[in-house]
């Protein structure tokens, strides 16, 4: 399925030319009919040569409509350029012809229209030499020129040829699995609702799918779907596609909002392109230029950041980091055209090539610079590597979906990063671009394991007599989800980045040493504990006598085991507890507290909270006064 657009000055014919060839008026508003101008898109079909169907948008030609034109030209694979015969090139035929040289349309043929108007064959001779000299470095160079009179019909058909074998030329429109849909119209038809019609992108539609709206991010379903009027229960890439939607209302859908499935694509207020400022632009552009965007269907109004310069003269290319004053839905590659607001002008266009920066560039970044150009002319692997390093830590097919390239180029360019570890997979499982496992390119690994290491290393020179801090708190300050952290802690730790005790992060290096003082105080609170093993110090007494940062640092460094908020022994008699423990049970089914009690010779208050920590622990079960051995296995000393 294949979509021609129309361009050219006003009342050269496109309309006129498009009913010839379809047997439909493009022009659907009874304004345009009274003032024989198109001002709206206008939409038809017709079938070629060989039998395939053919979609026609009919863009408007004069001046004060050329935003509605900009609207329709995006998603065309060939131009339909037409010049009158009896007027020649004009100032929207040299308009139009930048238009579609900066949106990349390199298929066309040129309809040299109204022949019937014009007797003397050296004339047509002189206009079509005219308009092969405003071709000439443009993407319509070699386009072939048809001469066509709409009202007699005579070229019609040879019209047609050349644009089947114009078209026969074109790739077709990948399927990368993730259809989008610019809308270009909305209306509501009485008994189905809401009608959405664009050129579809990237993917196929099915009847029932749930879609959502961008950039506003509404549910809805697809409960119909027509091409050239005709129902389908698929749509495909490149088609023209109405598509009925369910749970929406009209009202709720404008023109330039991206239909799509949800989840797939993520509108941004900010976007870094690739520029070129029109030779005949009146003026340059200099930073904080206000401008319309236009992407797709999409008009918003921007302010332009120049990247790398003050200044940009006509005919010079550049950087741009654009700050949209509304989300736009937009994709690396996506071509684009700027436009001067007052008085009306167009500037120039180019690419996207990050379609969601994740900040507001230095103006003056040598590194910025070379990241874009990586991005807008690298390799496929320095494409996918550029897109990873933006991304950070993210899934493969993530990564995959933002450089819009074909599946197999991909997954080539990813073993190749692979091997040459600038990508590290940190999950395991089968590589393919559809998979979720996540990767993250090596510069973004080494600065994140640097800054865990930082944050450890401050929290070791904060608390010096504390093991380390907890792997929550240091997911936290690190501002990452917990798989992602998950993942990069067990690379970590594979790679002996960091070490994990009991749930505790700290270096390799890190060790707790007391003071000459601090450890006075430390053997003096241990005396306490060896004078009455089993009625020993209270927590709070062990924090009194040598302050609480060093009692976490016995208890870390093992020398002290608590079993409550209130009790704790030291760890040699606590391992001599569990052994009483054990020899009890290999002897007698049942325990009570009495008998612990006199067997230690010490207060109900600590053999109670001993055995309340075995049960904790899973070791043992109360039942009444006596508990029973549970899971003999779980003593911590077996």
């Amino acid at each position: 399925m294949r979509v021609v657009g129309t361009a050219g000055h006003v009342d050269h014919g496109k309309s006129t030319l498009v009913a010839a060839l379809t047997g439909t008026h493009p022009d659907r508003l009874k304004e345009e009919r009274d003032r024989e101008m198109t001002i709206e898109l206008g939409f038809a079909w017709f079938s070629l040569p060989d039998g395939e169907e053919v979609g026609i948008v009919d863009v408007p030609g004069h001046r004060d409509f050329i935003e509605n034109m900009l609207a329709g030209v995006g998603g065309i694979d060939a131009a339909l350029f037409v010049v009158a015969a009896d007027e020649g090139v004009m100032p929207q035929t040299r308009e139009h012809l930048a238009i579609l040289d900066i949106l990349q349309v390199q298929g066309g043929v040129i309809a040299l229209t109204k022949i019937d108007l014009v007797d003397d064959p050296e004339w047509l001779d002189l206009i079509e030499l005219d308009i092969r000299t405003a071709l000439a470095g443009t993407g319509l160079e070699k386009a072939p020129v048809v001469r066509v009179s709409a009202r007699n019909g005579t070229g019609l058909e040879e019209l047609k040829n050349a644009l089947s074998a114009c078209l026969s030329e074109r790739p077709a429109r990948p399927d990368l699995g993730r259809p989008r849909l610019p809308i270009d119209r909305v209306f509501t038809i009485t008994g189905f609702g809401t009608i959405a019609t664009g050129t579809l992108l990237d993917g196929q539609l099915t009847t029932g799918d749930e879609v959502e709206i961008l950039p506003v991010g509404l549910r809805c379903r697809v409960r119909g779907l027509q091409t050239h009027k005709k129902k389908e229960k698929v749509a495909i890439p490149g088609s023209r596609t109405a598509v009925n939607l369910t749970g929406i209302e009209v009202e709720q859908v404008r023109r330039g909002d991206v239909l799509a499935l949800p989840g797939k694509y993520r509108p941004s207020t900010r976007l870094d392109v690739y520029f070129r400022l029109l030779p005949d632009a009146s003026s340059s552009i200099r930073h904080n230029l206000q401008a319309k965007f236009f992407l797709g269907a999409a008009e918003v109004k921007t302010r332009v950041r120049l990247l790398g310069t003050e200044e940009l003269l006509p005919g010079q290319e550049g950087w741009l980091q654009l700050e949209l004053e509304e989300p736009v839905t937009g994709v690396r590659g996506d071509r684009y055209i700027l436009r001067r607001p007052s008085p009306g002008e167009t500037l120039g266009g180019g690419m996207i090539v990050d379609a969601s920066p994740a900040r507001r560039h230095k103006r003056f970044s040598a590194e910025v610079i070379s990241k874009l150009e990586a991005l807008l002319v690298g390799s496929p692997a320095d494409l996918i590597f550029e897109t990873a390093l933006t991304a950070g830590p993210a899934a493969i097919s993530e990564i995959a979906a933002k450089v819009r390239l074909p599946e197999t180029t991909v997954e080539a360019g990813l073993q190749e990063l692979l091997e040459q570890e600038k990508l590290i997979l940190l999950e395991k499982g089968e590589v393919s671009t559809h998979c979720g496992l996540l990767v993250i390119a090596d510069p973004q690994l080494i600065l994140l394991t640097r800054k865990a290491q930082q944050i450890t290393a401050q929290y070791h020179q904060s608390f010096p007599l504390r093991v380390g801090l907890g792997k929550e708190e240091l997911k936290s300050r690190l501002k990452l989800t917990s798989r992602i952290f998950n993942a990069l802690f067990q690379k970590w730790l594979q790679n002996g980045d960091v070490l994990e005790n009991d749930g505790l992060v700290s270096l390799s290096s890190h060790k707790i040493v007391f003071t000459p003082q601090q450890q006075k105080k430390a053997e003096e609170l241990m005396q306490q504990f060896s004078l009455s093993p089993y009625s020993p110090p209270s927590i709070k007494e062990c924090q009194t006598a040598v302050g609480e940062e060093m009692y976490h640092a016995l208890v870390q460094l093992g020398q002290l085991t608590p079993v409550s908020s209130d009790v704790v022994f030291k760890s040699d008699d606590y391992r001599s507890l569990l052994e009483m423990v054990q020899e009890h049970f290999a002897q007698q089914e049942t325990l009570t507290v009495v008998e612990m009690r006199d067997r230690l010779n010490t207060s109900r208050r600590y053999v109670l909270a001993f055995l309340e920590h075995l049960d904790a622990l899973g070791v043992t079960e109360r039942n009444g006064d006596y508990r029973m051995l549970l899971k003999p296995k779980n003593l911590p000393i077996c």
